[in-house]
């Protein structure tokens, strides 16, 4: 029998979430130990695991591995336990695609939804032009997943994989990231508000993001 994966995550952070989203999908058991910022995360015992002092890392006993950064997580445990290629596909150039979106949310999505979070909630003075950037990033990032969307339900192929579920965590906080100033209106892209409807529709992602709000507000 197998012995849960260790999940090391933060309450409020996106991406630990994202990870327990494919946890979830794959049906792997696991166990999620909350660290506190920064204390916990920035720690001797912590940084041993992740010299970067982030979040999400797992440990998994089964194998062994100690692994950090969310995208490579991700590919690791379909890798390792998607064994019928349910969030993937095992043809090219579809396996492929799917690397090249999570590519795209990582350098992409990530960090710019992360910089506007910053700057509008966080940074210790209030910078209206950077705050204007990142939101229009955030609005440039959802076009190009919008155009990509056009007469598709998913980002490849016909099913949904781990590419499309990556994008969730981070795009169920925009109204969080751009307040009303900056506020986006989602049915001005058609394609993006259908796609993330559908995601937040299954019943592993609507878990996760219950369990977030039970931990943030616990």
């Amino acid at each position: 029998m197998s012995q849960p994966i260790i999940l090391y995550s933060h309450k409020a952070g996106p991406n630990p979430w994202k990870v327990a989203i494919i946890l979830e999908e794959l049906g792997i058991k696991y166990e999620t130990k909350f660290l506190e910022f920064p204390a916990g995360v920035k720690g001797k015992e912590f940084t041993a695991k992740n010299p970067n002092g982030r979040v999400p890392a797992i440990d998994d006993p089964n194998t062994g591995i100690t692994l950090w950064e969310s995208g490579a997580i991700i590919e690791y445990l379909v890798d390792r336990y998607d064994t019928s290629a349910k969030l993937t596909y095992t043809s090219s150039p579809e396996k492929y695609y799917i690397k090249q979106w999570l590519m795209f949310q990582m350098s992409g999505q990530g960090p710019y939804f992360g910089q506007a979070s910053w700057f509008k909630n966080y940074h210790s003075e209030k910078l209206p032009s950077a705050i204007e950037r990142y939101a229009n990033e955030i609005k440039r990032v959802t076009t190009v997943l919008n155009n990509a969307l056009e007469g598709k339900e998913y980002l490849v192929g016909d099913k949904c994989t781990y590419a499309d579920l990556s994008f969730v965590t981070w795009g169920v906080m925009v109204p969080l990231l751009t307040g009303e100033q900056h506020e986006i209106n989602f049915d001005e892209y058609p394609n993006y508000k259908a796609w993330m409807e559908r995601l937040n529709a299954r019943p592993a992602v609507k878990k996760v993001l219950e369990d977030k709000q039970k931990a943030m507000s616990g």
